[in-house]
């Protein structure tokens, strides 16, 4: 790609000025690179540059997707920012007939990464890479965080621009880096928006133990999170999470978080994340809980018919700020685990290279889970390749502080009604990874028993079935 300076003829184009592909577009014309834009709607390509103020002059406005090509310098990259799925396969087939071999396709979009992979290997006339982009338009226009995935090639080539645009971390290095080939990058981001439901979730939960347990307002709440977020739960979403408790209602008053619905949306990359993990025998039960708490939400008519069987729950909890921050650190803490030990899974299943330092360091600005702890978990992982984090030493400690917080609150809002799916899940995972001697002894017993799958013994003598195999009791069926 050619250097920032005056306006030439563009290398780089986008398609699509929605609101995220509009701030993307800003974001790179501002850092010096001119662009060539097209949208379906010829209006909406018209009216953003005319709205663009002193960047207009980098910004070339095409009424067809012909005219776009026709703007450009080769090679040309062309990011697209339209919606995932058929949309994306539609505007690679239009692209087709246009475009030369050494031209270049960048999904920027929240692609399945399977959908990544199948398009990079069908055979296009063109280069095509697929890259994560998150921090919402905020991100989009003034820096996101770039997860690239396609070759070492298109990524060496594009590696000045995503740079350039990309939230730069607090020592100033650019918060964008190379994944892996094919749907690396938006696979990492898919984990990334799982960690993501699942730090919501969290918070949310710690809210409700806040508000229903402990009987404190939402301005009250406020200063809670706002202390926090000086400390080491240090992050945009604890950050916002103030802003959202401390807002007056402009129609009526008082809290505006009174009057927002329980009802949680979503677009799937959570569930993504979720489904996945399940292919990969990758447990991260803290952001299957998150995905399953989002499901429940929206039975708001469901939840009121059993509250008004059951009666509402008697919530009241024993328990002080302090713990609630410190089973915080210790969810998150667990919940990053999960999400580093499934990527070091995809790494080997699908032979990425995907260095955990690298996405850590990625995700320190820019984007929605930035947080300062990463630049410890960028460190750990670094020092202990391959290792769980609960057994890096910086976060053992941490852990060792904070977990009888977290099973108080966890007891606490078992014994009261106060549902916390996703911190009860990650303590429970804990539990287990902290336990040499579980008790899947007992279900390869019971699966030999009917199913004759045979078991290993713990002295390794050779012995694969229980007595029962000398009788009629068993059946063949594996449920």
């Amino acid at each position: 790609m050619k250097t920032p300076g005056a306006m030439t003829k563009p290398q780089t184009g986008l398609i699509g000025l929605g609101t995220m592909g509009a701030a993307l577009a800003l974001n790179i014309a501002e850092k010096g690179f001119p662009i060539a834009v097209w949208n379906r709607t010829t209006s909406v390509t018209h009216a953003f540059k005319a709205g663009a103020g002193p960047l207009a002059d980098r910004i070339t406005p095409t009424d067809t997707l012909a005219d776009l090509v026709a703007a450009m310098a080769a090679p040309r990259a062309i990011v697209l920012m339209v919606p995932a799925g058929p949309t994306v396969d539609d505007m690679l087939a239009a692209l087709a007939p246009l475009l030369s071999a050494d031209d270049l396709v960048i999904d920027a979009g929240n692609a399945n990464f399977h959908d990544t992979n199948r398009r990079t290997a069908q055979g296009l006339p063109f280069r095509f890479m697929g890259i994560g982009v998150s921090g919402g338009e905020e991100g989009a226009r003034h820096g996101p965080a770039i997860m690239a995935g396609g070759t070492p090639e298109d990524w060496t080539r594009m590696a000045p621009v995503f740079r350039a645009i990309a939230a730069k971390a607090e020592d100033g290095t650019p918060c964008a880096d190379y994944m892996g080939q094919a749907g690396a990058g938006h696979f990492v981001k898919s984990v990334h928006n799982g960690i993501e439901y699942a730090d919501m979730q969290m918070i949310a939960e710690v809210y409700g133990v806040m508000r229903d347990g402990l009987g404190l307002t939402a301005p009250e709440i406020a200063p809670v999170f706002a202390r926090w977020n000086e400390g080491a739960l240090r992050s945009y979403l604890v950050e916002i999470s103030a802003a959202v408790a401390a807002a007056t209602d402009p129609i009526k008053g008082g809290a505006l978080l009174d009057m927002i619905v329980d009802a949680a949306g979503q677009k799937g990359t959570g569930r993504w994340t979720a489904i996945e993990a399940q292919n990969l025998a990758a447990p991260i039960p803290v952001i299957e809980a998150a995905v399953m708490a989002r499901n429940v939400s929206s039975r708001r008519g469901e939840r009121a018919a059993g509250e008004v069987l059951y009666g509402p729950a008697p919530t009241r909890a024993d328990l002080s700020l302090d713990d609630l921050e410190h089973a915080l650190i210790a969810g998150k803490i667990l919940c990053y685990a999960q999400g580093f030990a499934m990527m070091t899974a995809a790494a080997t299943d699908f032979g990425w290279a995907l260095g955990m330092p690298a996405i850590a360091r990625v995700w320190r600005a820019g984007c929605i889970i930035r947080s300062a702890m990463l630049n410890d978990m960028a460190t750990a992982l670094a020092a202990h390749p391959g290792q769980n984090l609960i057994l890096a030493p910086f976060f053992a400690d941490h852990l060792r502080r904070s977990l009888p917080s977290l099973r108080r609150v966890v007891a606490a809002g078992a014994l009261n009604g106060l549902g916390l799916p996703a911190l009860s899940a990650g303590l429970a995972w804990f539990d287990l990874m902290r336990t040499a001697r579980g008790t899947a002894n007992m279900i390869q017993g019971q699966r030999d028993f009917f199913g004759l799958h045979g078991f290993q013994r713990l002295d390794g003598q050779d012995y694969p079935h229980g007595p029962w195999a000398d009788h009629e009791a068993t059946v063949s069926a594996t449920p």
